[in-house]
Order: C-alpha cells, then structure tokens, then sequence
C-alpha cells in the first residue's frame, strides 16, 4: 500500500500525540499583535481557519500565496494553512528591495499575498487588492471555523516556490514538491536527532529553503519553537537561558555574533553541553568551530545543500572515531561539508562541480525549463559548486556559480553588476565575493567609471535599488578590467589577489 507524502502529515501528527504542548512561543517584540503562546491543538485550528479563509477568497488549489515577513508565529502557520490543503506557499526574503520583491510576486503569478506590517510599503499598490498585513482583520483570517475544502493529496504537487540567487540577474523559483519537503525534513530530522525533549529557536529565517525543513520536523515531534524576530547575539543567548533550548540552525555569522556577546555574558554560558548548533550557509573557520566548542560548549554540526535541495544533502556531525583526536583535528574533520544524507548520492564531474541525486531534489525551476533542464543535466543536480570527496566527505573548495554567499545569503554577482551599469557614469562593472572575518564573504565592486561617480554616489545607487547585504561594502576604481579574446570577464583572474595563500576559494 502507498499513500501519499505530504506537508499535512507533520500537522498531523502533531496534533494527534502533542495536541496540548506548547508548540510556538511568538516573538513578543513585533508590529502585528503577538499570537503569545500556542499549543499543537491552537497551530492546527489556526491552520485550518487559514485554509478555510483562502477557500472563501477563491484561492484555488495549486494558486501561489506569497508570504513576507520576519520570523513569527503566523508565518510558521502558513507553512501549514497555505500547503497542507494544496496551495503553494511562496515564502518571500524580507531583506530584498520593493522591485526585488515585485519581480518574485509577479514571475510567480501570485494571487496572494500575506505580509507583515514593517514590510507593508515594499507590496506595490498593483497588488493592494490582494494584500492581507498580518496583524489587520484577523478574525477574518485566523478565526474562522469549519473545515477547509477537501484536497485530493498528491506528493509530486509543488508544495513551496523559494527563490533564490543564482548565476542570472533574476532570481529563479525553485519548485519543491510534498515529498521533496518530506524526505528532506524526516531525514534532517534523523540526523540531528530531534525528538520531543527538543527545544527550538528559529534564528534561521523561515523564508529560506523553508527554514531548511526545521518546521516540519520539530512539528511533528512535538517540539517547543520559539520564534525569533530579528538576530541578535545578546537576545539569542537570552531565549537558549530563558526556554532552555537545545537546538537552533545557523549561519556561522549567527554564531560569530552569539560568540561576541558570550565575552560579555555574567555567569555560565547557556546551553552548555546542551545546544546542538547546525551550521550551513558558508565553509566555516576550524577556528570558529573551535571557538563553539569550547567557548560556548554547544555540538557543532554542519550540513551542505542548496535551496534546490531542499536543502540537505551532507551532514558533517562528531564521530566516535575521532574522540581521540587532538580537538584541533577534529575541528579540522568538523570542517569539512559532510558526508552523504541517507538517500543522497554525490559526486564530482571532471571539472570539479559537486552533483547530486537525491529524492528531495527540486522538481525544477519556476517556469525557467531551460534552466532546469540545464541543472538537471544527466540526470543529476548540478550544485555550481567545485569540491572533492574523500574517504566519503565532501569538501567544497571553490564555487563554480557566480554566486557571492556573505553571512549565508547567496548573492547574484551579475545582478549587482546590472544595477552598477545602471548609473551612467559607470562604463564596466565586475562583482566578487573577498575573504572576510564576520561575514565569511564580502561583496567587492570593481569598476571603471567616468570622474562623475564617486563611491558614495554608487553605494546609494545600489541601496536604492537592492536589498541592503547585496550592496556592496567596498567599490575599488580601475582604468580596465580583465577580459578574454571574447569579452568575458576573468573573474578568477580578479579575485586571485584577495584569495591568495588560501587553499579555499570560498571564505
């Protein structure tokens, strides 16, 4: 017998074992009205008052409904309102600029859009009509009652379209189906040992790859998730003393802030021998994994992926096999992307480029079939990623993308490239990520422009155009930049200054 995998599942189980345990702590601090403490049974009425609202508004099954919004209890709610009866939710980068957001809620076609208060000017008024800010006419929303229109359950439906950076100036919506969401978040779950003693704050942003399938997973094991609006390090230490929490994901600029403000922490540290920290996003310095370990006394663990996978394909976790290991070696084996997820299958090309074949592998590119079908080549997931595999570890050593990831946000070079040629002053423009302590990369700008433009003029060109972490942080004038015979930017011939004596080229 089959039946068939979906989202709704980890709702239900929820419901069914966990009904009166606290399922979400909201962020008390936010515009709309927190939705305070909220148990499994309340997740599951909000849910379906959702689902029921939508079926009133004539939202059909398989319409996009977009969500922008920080983290909070009602966009964790959409995860569930929005999917589980067939709708595909569009979780949108609340960091992105108003024509970055136009262009993802126009390229998805979607009819609707929830969005939080502090975000409400970057929804264009094309889209008024089809706006609901959280926080305004609730009831209309969230207390309804009822049962929501019947869906006829099928896993290869697109569950969610996130849209991520990639080597175009657009951003492309990666299509994620039911069981894609449902391999990746069981098996994520099984790797990092969640279970119904866990604790969870979610300081990764929900809006990215779903937050990396963590809201399925704690859901369904009964998991206490307290929501964190904005990241700080001070506040995150804060929430892991106050709800005793025992697991959060990062990226390792999260944890570079949490280890700033440890300096100034009275007392033991929270969450000693109890947090387990997964870190993705960027390859992390052995000495910050070092630094977590020791300072902190938090488990490191680091997994590898993409948007488009779901994302987890390796995880890198401490073995019994290096208990006897100097710490510095195991930091070292610590640092490596992981190996193979259960169901993942990797290997490299003759060029070095990472592939993969996994069943939560996306179903392709939102309407882009050349795109998709160039990344699904052969049958197998082209990551854009150079690495190598040894003695089953995957290692990334350089990205083959032209893609800048500065503290875990991927970031299209060519499309800030496109926003520097805007200016008319600006003749050429060549964008690279350079090493960097805090952020792991830094958006570089080089560019050869007339007298007329000036860095600070160029830094506020790209403000008002871009999202704030894809502007870059330092522009360098040059008379020429490299080229080939047939115009092609060298860009490894740019970047090789700033990378040199590194055995990475990717920070």
């Amino acid at each position: 017998m089959e039946f068939p995998l979906t989202v709704k599942d980890f709702l239900d189980r929820a419901v069914t074992v966990y009904p009166e345990r606290v399922a979400v702590v909201d962020e008390p601090d936010q515009p709309a009205p927190s939705l305070g403490t909220l148990t499994y049974r309340d997740v599951d009425r909000l849910a379906r008052s959702q689902a029921i609202a939508l079926d009133d508004m004539g939202i059909p099954v398989g319409a996009r409904v977009a969500v922008l919004s920080q983290n909070s209890a009602r966009l964790l709610i959409s995860f569930f309102g929005v999917s589980c009866w067939g709708r595909v939710l569009v979780p949108v980068n609340f960091r992105l600029a108003r024509p970055e957001v136009d262009y993802i809620l126009e390229q998805s076609g979607a009819e609707l859009v929830f969005v939080d208060p502090e975000l409400a000017h970057l929804v264009s008024s094309e889209m008024s009509e089809r706006t609901v800010v959280f926080g305004e006419n609730d009831d209309d929303i969230w207390n309804r009652t009822g049962e929501p229109n019947p869906w006829a359950a099928d896993e290869s439906a697109a569950a969610t379209v996130n849209y991520t950076s990639g080597t175009t100036s657009k951003p492309k919506g990666v299509v994620l189906t039911h069981r894609n969401l449902w391999l990746n978040a069981t098996t994520f779950g099984w790797h990092v040992g969640v279970n119904d003693d866990d604790v969870y704050l979610h300081t990764l942003p929900m809006f990215h790859a779903n937050g990396w399938g963590m809201p399925y997973a704690t859901s369904a094991m009964g998991v206490k998730q307290v929501v964190l609006r904005k990241v700080d390090g001070a506040e995150i230490l804060r929430r892991i003393d106050t709800h005793r929490v025992t697991l959060l994901c990062a990226a390792p600029t999260v944890l570079s802030a949490v280890l700033d403000a440890a300096q100034d922490w009275e007392g033991v540290v929270p969450g000693r021998d109890r947090v387990r920290a997964v870190v993705a996003g960027a390859p992390p310095p052995t000495r910050l994994i070092e630094r977590i370990r020791d300072e902190l006394g938090w488990e490191f663990i680091q997994i590898y992926g993409l948007t488009e996978t779901s994302p987890l394909l390796t995880v890198n976790r401490m073995r019994a096999e290096w208990c006897d290991k100097p710490r510095d070696e195991q930091a070292r084996l610590l640092g490596r992307q992981g190996a193979p997820a259960l169901g993942v299958r990797l290997r490299t090309d003759a060029s070095g480029e990472v592939l993969a074949q996994a069943n939560q592998c996306m179903a392709g590119y939102w309407e882009m079939e050349e795109e998709t079908a160039a990344a699904q080549e052969g049958g197998w997931f082209h990551s854009g990623d150079g690495g190598l595999i040894e003695d089953g570890y995957l290692t990334i050593i350089d990205r083959k993308k032209d893609v800048i990831v500065s503290g875990g946000e991927n970031v299209s070079s060519i499309e800030v490239e496109d926003v520097l040629l805007s200016h008319p002053s600006v003749r050429e423009a060549a964008v690279i990520g350079i090493p960097d302590q805090t952020w792991g990369e830094l958006v570089m700008a080089l560019v050869v422009a007339d007298n007329a433009a000036g860095e600070g003029e160029l830094m506020r060109h790209c403000r008002e155009r871009l999202a704030g972490y894809k502007c870059p942080k330092r522009i360098e004038f040059r008379e020429n930049l490299e080229r080939t015979a047939t115009g092609k930017l060298q860009k490894f011939l740019l970047r090789e200054p700033f990378w040199a004596g590194r055995t990475k080229q990717v920070n």
